[in-house]
């Protein structure tokens, strides 16, 4: 059996390393290939990522860079199919939701190639967001549908999908965390930075909504108020860098630091007194550590994090940041238990679904 894992994005490689780890121990006989099609190009967003994750280097570089989603999606659609066509996979496997993993979904699909999509069945319900349109698309033309979460199960039987083409494995991004704990819980990397453990903030930004516009500098502000509170730590995108460096503002109270490795990032994650975020995967990340989460967005495709009690929608309202510490102040002390089969075993799940044990 020939697989080909296409990734492209910083949160691809943490979702997929874990499988391909489990498929090449399954199936040491089988083929094994995968595409980067270097949607996040930047050394800090991707090449550090492969190497901390141990996972071989790619056997396809697609170089799509950035533009428009027009544009990033036809060149992945461009670039893959020959690719795919001297590969002769017998699966394409695609992670999340980028704009990658819909080209690479609907090119196997064309070519009649079977695609398994990791990470199905999330919904935000919002089509606004490109991402939502790219889970729709790539949910629908898979054959087999890895959820990771139970509410998965309703949305895609409430668009038609066969019972047959779902399989509820659990979260392949925790296998990745737990794999690492160790390692990134003797990182140390708060104390590099002079903060102390469960004594500051962790923001990361980078949506459009927030970050190509002005509600970013609306967000300055807020955050710069917080950090006169606790320490406030913001690992910059490098979108978000540039957006900031347009802006005529003082940023007093707020350390800024460029976008950091997965074991580093993981190692202030888990020593975080609070996290403020847009992104899906650190919703999840700090579910299952147990971290306070305030999610500055509208909506969130995970809504098992907002029952597991750990993460907070604020809204896409900057002035909210202010309410963060009361919020603080209200949290049980308890840590929640993590979601159903969050146990750092759904890649081996997977691999009995593909290997057919």
């Amino acid at each position: 059996m020939r697989i080909l894992y296409v990734v492209g994005t910083r949160p691809n490689f943490v979702k997929t390393a874990p499988v391909i780890a489990a498929l090449r121990a399954r199936l040491p006989e089988g083929g094994h290939a995968i595409v980067h099609t270097g949607q996040h190009y930047d050394r800090l967003m991707s090449d550090v990522f492969l190497e901390e994750l141990g996972v071989p280097p790619p056997d396809h570089m697609l170089e799509v860079g950035s533009g428009s989603h027009a544009q990033q999606t036809a060149r992945v659609i461009e670039r893959l199919e020959p690719v795919l066509l001297a590969e002769k996979p017998d699966l394409v496997m695609v992670p999340g939701d980028v704009n990658s993993t819909l080209a690479a979904a609907l090119t196997a699909a064309k070519l009649q190639i079977p695609v398994a999509h990791i990470e199905a069945g999330l919904r935000s319900f919002d089509r606004t967001m490109p991402e939502e349109l790219n889970r729709i698309v790539a949910d629908e033309v898979s054959e087999h549908l890895f959820l990771h979460s139970d509410e998965a199960i309703a949305n895609l039987r409430a668009e038609g999908i066969a019972e047959e083409r779902m399989h509820f494995v659990g979260n392949t991004m925790i296998d990745t965390l737990v794999a690492l704990e160790e390692r990134f819980r003797a990182a140390g990397a708060a104390g590099r930075l002079g903060v102390g453990p469960g004594e500051f903030a962790l923001v990361t930004l980078h949506r459009p909504a927030l970050v190509d516009g002005p509600l970013l500098a609306e967000t300055v502000e807020p955050l710069a108020a917080l950090a006169r509170e606790m320490p406030v730590v913001f690992p910059v995108h490098p979108r978000t860098r540039k957006a900031m460096e347009a802006l005529d503002s003082e940023r007093p109270g707020l350390l800024l630091c460029e976008p950091l490795g997965y074991i580093d990032f993981l190692s202030l994650l888990a020593d975080a007194g609070a996290v403020l975020t847009d992104s899906g995967g650190i919703q999840e990340e700090t579910t299952y550590l147990g971290i306070p989460c305030f999610t500055l967005r509208d909506n969130t495709e995970r809504p098992v994090t907002i029952r597991a009690g750990t993460n907070t929608l604020l809204g896409l309202d900057p002035a909210a940041i202010a309410t963060i510490p009361a919020r603080l102040g209200e949290r049980p002390a308890s840590r929640p238990e993590p979601p159903p089969l969050w146990d750092g075993r759904a890649a081996e799940r997977i691999a009995d679904v593909v290997a057919g044990n």
